[in-house]
């Protein structure tokens, strides 16, 4: 699911990310509930980036995830475990079953934590299935400027994949530049900057100072 960038961000499940290379997904419908930042002492810990508005109840002991890693990680096709989650100068910060030093923590750093989607739990706010968002008219000022082809997880944030006649733009799925999304409707309004979806002029084509400066031939 992709949703809005917030500070924490809701909860989201899964199904297929910008310019560099894809890491492996988890395959099936599943939430993105964290993404680990960086290791914090010395036995194990690891600062957690949140994506689940509850995550006193996602990271509770014995929970387990799926990772994304890259393939050349050892980590690869693994998954982790909570052995504690606890808040640390308000950071949330998870030990993880099988971590026990800086080293192995520093191993799992950038990963993003998954979880098997759970039918009976209320839909949230602003989360989506990309399912739900592929094949959605991309609306500009009351006009259609592309349709969504896919949607690309990254670490950092979601992308929609807006397809503009030959063309795919890479839109950052936030709010400040798609403030909304109407399923019913069929489609997403944006308020891109300048420049996302058009080129913008090149400087030669700008007329130059001295030309600007000069006066009128009489």
């Amino acid at each position: 699911m992709a949703a809005h960038e917030h500070p924490e961000h809701p909860d989201q499940p899964a199904v297929a990310t910008p310019a560099k290379k894809r890491t492996p997904k988890p395959a099936g419908t599943q939430l993105r509930v964290g993404r680990l930042l960086k290791a914090h002492g010395l036995k194990g810990a690891l600062k957690l980036e949140l994506y689940t508005d509850d995550p006193d109840g996602r990271f509770v002991p014995g929970a387990a995830f799926t990772l994304q890693v890259p393939e050349s990680s050892p980590w690869h096709g693994r998954s982790v475990t909570v052995r504690e989650f606890r808040w640390m100068n308000s950071h949330p910060v998870v030990f993880l079953e099988g971590v026990e030093d800086r080293t192995a923590a520093e191993e799992l750093v950038k990963a993003i934590l998954w979880v098997d989607s759970d039918p009976t739990e209320p839909a949230e706010d602003d989360a989506w299935y990309d399912h739900q968002l592929v094949g959605l008219d991309v609306v500009r000022d009351g006009t259609s400027v592309g349709r969504v082809v896919r949607v690309d997880h990254l670490p950092a944030q979601d992308l929609l994949i807006v397809a503009q006649g030959e063309r795919e733009v890479l839109v950052p799925f936030v709010k400040a530049i798609v403030p909304e999304v109407d399923i019913a409707a069929g489609r997403v309004v944006v308020t891109p900057p300048t420049g996302l979806f058009e080129d913008l002029p090149a400087e030669d084509d700008a007329p130059s100072r001295g030309e600007a400066d000069a006066d009128p031939a009489s």
